[in-house]
Parts: structure tokens; C-alpha cells; sequence
């Protein structure tokens, strides 16, 4: 199962740094530096964060299977929440209230911030 969680994580890094230097590309071409911000933390989370996490899983086996599952997916729904409700947060959409921005940006931070949490506690399990 970890190698499931490995390759799980490992292509959403590889989607992450292609919409990391997609951005990078655009403001680079544009001339617009609006995106810096996003830009920063798809690559930062969403590119190396899940990236060593991908080889985490390679490399070890979790003892506690739940805890690894709560991590894995904690990190996959606070990763895209993240930099999905910081992109809303700062673009603030007409369609949505000015409240909903603010909600979604810290909703996905908590989840992501969990997942630390998560991982923290696993690199103190392994089986021997």
C-alpha cells in the first residue's frame, strides 16, 4: 500500500510542477507578477512537499496504516485547498462572498497543516 501512497503522491507533485512553471512561465511572459504568491506555493507544497513525501513512502513503511492514509489524503485535500483558496482569496471572484474567500483560504491551510501534523507522528513509526 505505501507504494500505492507513493505513486499517488508522486503525480500530483509532477501536476503540481507543471502548474507551478506554467504560472512561473505566464509572469515571466506577461510581465505580471500577479501569481507570485500562488506561483510560490504550488511549487513549495504542491511540487517538493509532496514530492519528499512520495519518497517517504518509497523509502519507509509506516507502522500505523491509518495514520498513514490520514496523512496521505489530508495532504492531497489540503495541498490543492491551499493554493486553490489562496488563488480565490487573493483573485476574490464576484461569484463568490467576500466571507467563502476567506473560509476556503484557511480551511485549506488547517487541512494541510494537519497533514505536517500527520507526517510528524509517522517518521516516529516504522516496521521493522
Amino acid at each position: 500500500m505505501n507504494n500505492n501512497y507513493s505513486l499517488l503522491l508522486l503525480r500530483l507533485s509532477a501536476l503540481f510542477a507543471l502548474i507551478g512553471a506554467f504560472l512561473g512561465s505566464h509572469m515571466a511572459g506577461s510581465g505580471s507578477y500577479a501569481f507570485r504568491p500562488i506561483h510560490a506555493h504550488i511549487l513549495v507544497v504542491g511540487w517538493l512537499t509532496i514530492f519528499a513525501w512520495a519518497v517517504y513512502y518509497k523509502i519507509f513503511t509506516p507502522k500505523i496504516g491509518l495514520l498513514a492514509k490520514l496523512h496521505v489524503y489530508s495532504a492531497i485535500v489540503g495541498s490543492i485547498g491551499l493554493t486553490g483558496g489562496m488563488t480565490i482569496f487573493i483573485f476574490k471572484p464576484a461569484f463568490l462572498p467576500p466571507m467563502m474567500n476567506t473560509i476556503l483560504n484557511i480551511t485549506g491551510g488547517s487541512v494541510l497543516l494537519l497533514s505536517f501534523l500527520f507526517f510528524f507522528l509517522l517518521t516516529f513509526t516504522k516496521e521493522k
